[in-house]
């Protein structure tokens, strides 16, 4: 449980309207208070929960000296052996077994009759070809907050919210884990028990590609080359993964380009196509056993900073939102979530000039009839942008550049924008000297968000001096927050390492907002 206000530290001043000094220690009042307790007093990474992968050996050479050493050992050594590893691994996953056959089938072309092996053998070969991945071994940070889609078995007064985090591994992999958490009426906030399993989704690559929208991406990204025109030429309007092999092949077989051309041409079409897709996770599965792996080569080294939103259409369906950055150490691809229940997701790129760098986020709804989303499309300064399709992007206007000492190199949004009466709340972070990262906040105008009309000039939350040691030091973090029962609450991470809570009354802070104006 977090008990609110029992440890607090305050960037706001509610008594002295002018400017604190912004590496003040002192608390100068209650009005941001950070939700601690006694007994817990962040939200740590857990280094016991584990998903399971295949295991791909450098060369196929190694891959089948292991199937034939496998292959070598007598029946009754065989089932010892699984009989051990069951032993040691069955009760850290949900379904072992399945897994263990899953990955078996994955090798099973490297054997000469597979129908003549035992269910042990197969399970032995698959438990050689799976190693388990520690999700949080090194970090879970930078969250976003939204309301679960379904409100059951609660007390009166209470909500239950769902909230994302970046959980960072070995070889900083990224993905995206869940919690669920239940705030009572005066806002105290139950983190629900985590459960001890994960479970990665189901896939789907999408059934067909648009040929000019995938030709379009591949030129916005600076991958339209010679080579790969000419497979746009072999594809049919709307293309299925099997009709784009097909195309390959055909430019391939035409010699009309070197090898190394075609095939890092290939790379950037496949990787595009990848980025696309669908996947599941089943219905019994609890919030917390759910983890967005890095599913496509585009993501291969993580999907960053999620930006969660819940958005409501114009005939009052919800369907929740997030913006989030594919990465595979070279390269990002802005990239967008989509789902009505958490259990199945639609990946998809973003696209157009707007859709660039990192750090989107989406309105809550529509404005004037169309989409609006804030960027950092430059990287450094923050634009609002319209469109009439949620997929794309093209046209923007800069809102608010780089102007207080805490915020001299670049800033950006910490998370979508939260609407209140008096305008829409906009949490954002700034990076000022030796890149020290704190959160301030602006108003914007609640008809034109390209207005903003109240903007702190010093940040609502910085690093103190216990919350500035971690893997990338002296930053504070967030990528969406909530307003509940008159308070907004704001999840950040510290020095991308783990995760607080805090909380500041909007009729308080709205004041000192339209006062700074």
């Amino acid at each position: 449980m977090f008990n609110k206000y029992t440890d607090a530290e305050v960037l706001i001043s509610n008594k002295q309207l002018g400017k604190p000094a912004l590496n003040d220690p002192v608390i100068l009042s209650r009005l941001f208070k950070r939700v601690t307790n006694k007994t817990l007093k962040n939200i740590r990474p857990d280094k016991r929960l584990v998903i399971t992968r295949p295991f791909r050996p450098a060369s196929e050479t190694h891959a089948i000296n292991i199937v034939n050493r496998i292959l070598a050992l007598n029946e009754a050594g065989t089932k010892e052996l699984l009989k051990q590893t069951l032993k040691e691994f069955a009760h850290r996953h949900k379904d072992i077994r399945t897994i263990l056959m899953n990955n078996y089938r994955k090798i099973e072309s490297h054997i000469k009759e597979p129908a003549a092996l035992s269910e042990e053998r197969k399970l032995l070969l698959g438990s050689c070809f799976t190693m388990e991945y520690s999700i949080e071994s090194a970090a879970l940070f930078n969250p976003s907050i939204v309301i679960y889609p379904k409100q059951n078995n609660l007390k009166k007064g209470q909500t239950r919210v769902i909230l994302s985090f970046r959980a960072t591994g070995e070889g900083h992999i990224s993905s995206i884990v869940f919690r669920s958490a239940i705030i009572d009426r005066d806002n105290s906030i139950f983190l629900e028990s985590v459960s001890p399993f994960l479970g990665t989704p189901d896939i789907v690559l999408n059934s067909t590609y648009n040929r000019e929208l995938f030709k379009a991406k591949l030129e916005e990204m600076g991958q339209l080359s010679e080579a790969a025109m000419a497979i746009y030429q072999h594809l049919p309007t709307n293309f299925t993964p099997e009709e784009m092999s097909g195309a390959i092949n055909a430019v391939r077989d035409s010699n009309a380009f070197t090898t190394a051309d075609l095939d890092d041409t290939i790379i950037h079409i496949k990787w595009l196509a990848e980025s696309n897709y669908e996947i599941f996770f089943p219905h019994g599965q609890l919030i917390s056993e759910r983890v967005v792996f890095p599913m496509s080569q585009n993501e291969s080294n993580g999907v960053e900073d999620a930006r969660f939103v819940r958005f409501v259409d114009e005939d009052g369906s919800a369907t929740y939102y997030a913006t989030y950055t594919a990465y595979n150490g070279r390269e990002i691809l802005p990239q967008l979530i989509e789902t009505k229940d958490f259990h199945r997701f639609k990946i998809s790129t973003l696209n157009g000039p707007m859709a660039r760098n990192k750090g989107m986020a989406l309105f809550p709804r529509k404005i004037n009839g169309k989409y609006a989303m804030i960027t950092r499309s430059d990287g450094e300064n923050l634009y609002l942008s319209y469109s009439d399709n949620i997929h794309f992007w093209f046209e923007g206007v800069k809102i608010e550049a780089p102007e207080n000492p805490w915020e001299l190199i670049q800033i950006g949004n910490c998370g979508s924008p939260l609407e209140t009466k008096k305008g829409w709340i906009l949490l954002t972070h700034g990076v000022g000297p030796m890149r020290k990262y704190c959160i301030g906040v602006s108003l914007l105008d609640l008809k034109d968000p390209s207005k903003t009309i109240g903007r702190l000039e010093e940040p609502l939350l910085a690093p103190r001096e216990e919350e500035r040691e971690g893997y990338v030091p002296n930053v504070v973090y967030s990528c969406g927050s909530i307003i509940l029962n008159g308070e907004l609450i704001v999840p950040y991470a510290i020095s991308d390492s783990e995760s607080h809570l805090a909380s500041i009354p909007v009729d308080e802070l709205l004041e000192k907002l339209l006062k700074k104006n």
